[in-house]
């Protein structure tokens, strides 16, 4: 007698056992295809002319900088690297500070859309070279552009890196946008002002569970403005500084948290009047 034929129901459609072995999806098919590259070759090739025409831009402003001693125009990777360019800089910013302003943008929006770790680097350098008020207008203008970027890309080609990447997190992300889709705003800028989630999936996940542009831009400007400011402070004493980690102790996250739930006030309110 043949063994009876399982069919299972699930959200996507019905399928059986057999169709699920057909289908590879025994444990070394579920194997092989979480390790396969998510992009398909046209969205790969969407991704790299992408990248090739912020590559070329950024490339034509480097190149139109005026002379330097080139090996100093880098871009710092570690709090070691920070102080020994910083006054290298810093000279450089007062010679060409046009120049200088739109390398450093340019440099910074490119590193943001593309994901390019390196960015809280860049805040540190502007609180060391333009001081508190011009940094943090810099880092804000600077991080909203490239997150924006950003945003536009993912709704390009994103949603197979973030649903290979972060399946579970992007469901859970999801969840929490449809119960708070009439205030919005408030929780975005609950997740902008804290470090609940990472702003990476935030700026690649948000196109893909339907948040707006407009708020995200709006949440994006507004949110990033405690976490800049004290990135920015913190620039003008990097020689105190240890590590970037020192950055946000408890003190400062338990101030960014105190900051992000009154942001979520409107949101309860709102919800208990519906209960009661």
């Amino acid at each position: 007698m043949a063994a009876p034929r399982i069919v299972v129901v699930e959200p996507g459609g019905w399928h059986s056992n057999r169709d699920e072995e057909k289908s590879g999806d025994s444990p070394s098919g579920k194997k092989s295809k979480a390790e396969r590259f998510p992009l398909s070759r046209w969205e790969f090739a969407a991704a790299l002319a992408v990248f090739l025409v912020f590559s070329t831009g950024l490339l034509c402003i480097y190149l139109t900088m005026p002379a330097s001693e080139y090996e100093m125009l880098k871009v710092p990777r570690t709090l070691a690297d920070l102080r020994l360019l910083k006054d290298h800089f810093a000279t450089y910013a007062a010679l060409y500070p046009a120049k200088f302003i739109l390398g450093y943008c340019s440099t910074y929006i490119f590193m943001q859309t593309f994901m390019i770790p390196g960015t809280i680097f860049m805040s540190l350098l502007a609180g060391a070279l333009f001081g508190v008020v011009r940094g943090l207008f810099l880092v804000v203008f600077n991080a909203t552009a490239g997150a924006s970027s950003c945003y536009f890309l993912s709704k390009l080609i994103g949603r197979p890196i973030v649903n290979w990447m972060w399946p579970e997190k992007l469901r859970f992300f999801q969840a929490e946008v449809a119960k708070r889709r009439e205030k919005l705003l408030n929780y975005m800028l609950f997740l902008r002002v804290t470090p609940t989630l990472p702003n990476l999936f935030i700026n690649l996940a948000s196109p893909i569970v339907d948040i707006p542009f407009h708020i995200f831009f709006l949440a994006t400007v507004i949110g990033l403005v405690p976490a800049s400011y004290i990135t920015v402070r913190a620039g003008l004493a990097l020689g105190d500084l240890r590590s970037v980690k020192d950055l946000y102790d408890l003190k400062t996250l338990s101030i960014l948290f105190l900051i992000g739930s009154l942001l979520l006030v409107p949101t309860l309110l709102k919800r208990k009047r519906v209960y009661e």
